[in-house]
């Protein structure tokens, strides 16, 4: 990619091939790793946003991305390359950014 990857960033990302149930095919996902990382390494952390809804799923925060209700899935954190990122289509706002930070500290921290 020649453009800054950044934090809380949403990119279109192609996440296949997958395995099992892992969440498939070319969607948004949002930069959850650290903008350190993301300059220095050739990969980076990454959440997948979905339009299937689970309203009672405490491992996802309902946001809205490019006009449409949406669902941040950290329960499939997961790591890519940065060759399978597109186009950036948003950032993230503060307050959301702020409550997926402490959904991955509480599921993924101590």
């Amino acid at each position: 990619m020649s453009h800054e990857l950044e934090r809380y960033g949403i990119y279109f990302a192609n996440l296949d091939p997958t395995r099992g149930s892992e969440i498939a095919k070319t969607r948004p996902v949002i930069i959850v790793s650290r903008d350190e990382m993301n300059r220095f390494l050739d990969t980076v952390v990454v959440c997948p946003l979905t339009a299937k809804l689970h309203l009672r799923w405490r491992s996802r925060i309902q946001c809205t991305c490019a006009g449409r209700k949406a669902e941040i899935a950290i329960d499939q954190i997961r790591t890519v390359s940065k060759e399978r990122l597109g186009k950036k289509l948003a950032q993230l706002d503060a307050p959301v950014a702020a409550r997926l930070r402490r959904l991955i500290t509480e599921m993924y921290g101590e």
